[in-house]
């Protein structure tokens, strides 16, 4: 494995156990088996190594967002957004416990804000493109025209987040794939026959 690749796989590790808020670079490096300056030499700052983890080590939500609007009339739409649920509720499953540490911080949360802008990167994009994929929908006509697209999106992807959020709380059967399939069955039902989707 790369040293790149290590670093990686260790900070996720390290966030995972103490949040991204308490996971420090020494302890990332020494996960990694090397030393701080090596980790600087490939990731700037934590910030950065917090969102490569995201992009490279839970990639399926992202890649299933960015290729979402480009789907725009080939399958069902209820299909589509029921694999782009799947995707959601999985990452956020996996990502909200590495990352809410961060809201307890205000100037780690203004740089990881300055990063994300910086690559034009962050947590509303993956909204803005499933509601791209609604808009290109109502275009051809399997969308209604008076449905709004941005809150379709939050709606969607806003229970998913919070299922993922609320899981720990929940009975250990509710993490269960059953039940992730019938939540996300049952939102992504629920959010059609609201927007009269055909």
């Amino acid at each position: 494995m790369e040293t790149r690749e290590r670093i990686l796989a260790a900070a996720e590790r390290v966030m995972r156990e103490h949040g991204l808020a308490r996971a420090t670079t020494k302890e990332i490096a020494r996960a990694a088996g090397v030393s701080e300056g090596t980790l600087y030499n490939h990731f700037a700052n934590k910030e950065e190594l917090f969102l490569c983890v995201l992009r490279e080590q839970l990639p399926g939500f992202i890649a299933a967002v960015v290729a979402l609007p480009r789907r725009a009339g080939t399958g069902t739409v209820r299909g589509n957004l029921i694999e782009v649920a799947r995707s959601a509720l999985a990452f956020y499953t996996e990502s909200v416990p590495l990352g809410t540490s961060v809201h307890t911080e205000p100037a780690r949360l203004a740089r990881l804000r300055e990063e994300t802008a910086k690559r034009n990167v962050g947590p509303q994009k993956a909204n803005e493109s499933v509601a791209a994929y609604l808009r290109a929908e109502q275009e051809l006509g399997r969308v209604p025209a008076d449905v709004n697209p941005e809150a379709a999106a939050d709606l969607l992807l806003g229970a998913c987040f919070q299922r993922a959020y609320l899981l720990p709380f929940l009975p250990p059967d509710a993490a269960s794939a059953a039940s992730g399939e019938r939540f996300i069955a049952a939102v992504v039902d629920t959010l059609l026959r609201g927007i009269g989707a055909r």
